[in-house]
């Protein structure tokens, strides 16, 4: 999935539960990238052995000002980050760093969560609309290659 070029930056976001832990299952995929992961709870640092970790607010369609607080800081960390690939397993904090990552060039990747089994979710929905590749993980949400089912993550 990560392409392993010396250099490749990688932007790997999930909010905290299980987002982070199916994140958690693809790290070893990000192996020879330069990698930062991305989570909604600080503790999650302390919790997994990675190489580098930011902690971004959560935030959800129902509470606006923390929305706009989290817009900030995934602005600020893809600014400065300027990764070649933004992926995300979910939910609004990772949407936002695809955002963000498309205005600046990167590759973007979603991966809906496995718990969406009968629609993807709301911001898999919005996906659709930024990122380069969106992936199903059930086989009969899959239409037409968009979303694309490649198998799941657990």
């Amino acid at each position: 999935m990560v392409e392993r070029k010396a250099g490749r930056r990688v932007l790997a976001v999930a909010s905290t539960g299980g987002h982070w832990e199916q994140l958690m299952l693809l790290s070893p995929a990000f192996e020879g990238a330069a990698t930062t992961f991305v989570c909604t709870d600080p503790r999650q640092a302390d919790c997994h052995e990675l190489p580098a970790f930011l902690a971004v607010p959560d935030c959800n369609q129902t509470r606006p000002l923390d929305t706009l607080r989290c817009l900030v800081r995934t602005f600020i960390i893809v600014f400065r980050l300027r990764p070649h690939l933004v992926i995300s397993t979910g939910a609004a904090p990772g949407l936002l760093c695809l955002l963000w990552g498309r205005l600046f060039g990167a590759r973007t990747i979603w991966i809906d969560s496995i718990a969406n089994s009968e629609n993807l979710s709301l911001s898999g929905r919005l996906a659709m609309q930024i990122a380069h590749r969106v992936l199903t993980q059930w086989e009969h949400l899959a239409h037409d290659g968009r979303p694309d089912y490649r198998g799941s993550v657990l």
